[in-house]
């Protein structure tokens, strides 16, 4: 299965893009399912797309499941912390709200705050459930989630993780962070990523076109593999370094 690459104009034209086809796919999945389930991602691209989705959405967002992709530790009040964002930029915007999963970012020991999060996956999706719409960002590293480059012992333990759902990860800053894993995110039914702005130009030309090297570029992972559906949302800045965008 190709990757699937959608160019826009810019970067609001992207974030429209992304929540018409975000709907799109949450009304096929309520109709097949009854639920809609999103794993979230951080970063600074989403806020933008997740601040459109309120406004414009008509989902039915009671039988929508949110999960999150990743989260730094800290509290949810903290200026860093994902799901304090999410709630800024999406949650405290809509009328009726869906069921939201956070991560523990709080929890002092990030071990024990993965193991307890990879509980709340099973609650949400049981043993055989996938995740209907995994949001992704591409770092300027390569990484996704909190999935980095094998720089330290930890990164390359999350890097080979092959059954945990969730894992506690450090970034390259020190930071201690919590994200699923890649044999979680395979499961999922679609694999959205976004990039967008002159920036991630370099590195997407290098994840898409370069040598396969998923260790120093963990998004090649999933980006570069067949098997799975990779939709990538980007705007004209973000690709101008590709040597093809067919």
């Amino acid at each position: 299965m190709a990757l699937h690459l959608a160019i826009h104009d810019d970067p609001a034209s992207n974030a429209r893009a992304v929540t018409e086809q975000l709907d799109s796919w949450g009304r096929d999945a309520l109709a097949a399912r009854e639920r809609f389930v999103v794993s979230l991602a951080g970063g600074s691209t989403p806020p933008e797309i997740y601040r459109l989705w309120a406004e414009t959405s008509q989902l039915d967002w009671p039988r929508v499941d949110f999960l999150y992709g990743d989260e730094r530790c800290v509290p949810p009040d903290h200026a860093d912390s994902n799901h304090g964002m999410v709630r800024a930029a999406l949650l405290e915007r809509l009328k009726a709200q869906p069921r939201v999963f956070p991560m523990a970012g709080e929890n002092p020991d990030p071990t024990a705050a993965a193991r307890d999060y990879e509980q709340v996956v099973r609650d949400v999706l049981g043993d055989d459930g996938r995740i209907d719409v995994a949001l992704l960002g591409i770092g300027g590293d390569g990484h996704t989630a909190s999935l980095f480059p094998d720089g330290i012992a930890l990164n390359k333990a999350a890097l080979d993780e092959a059954e945990r759902r969730c894992v506690a990860n450090r970034a390259p800053d020190g930071s201690d962070r919590l994200t699923l894993t890649f044999p979680e995110l395979r499961r999922a039914r679609r694999l959205m990523f976004l990039a967008v702005g002159e920036g991630k130009a370099a590195i997407l030309q290098e994840i898409l076109e370069g040598p396969l090297q998923p260790k120093r570029l963990p998004s090649q992972t999933l980006l570069r593999d067949d098997a799975l559906e990779c939709h990538l949302f980007c705007d004209r800045a973000a690709v101008r370094q590709l040597k093809s965008t067919e």
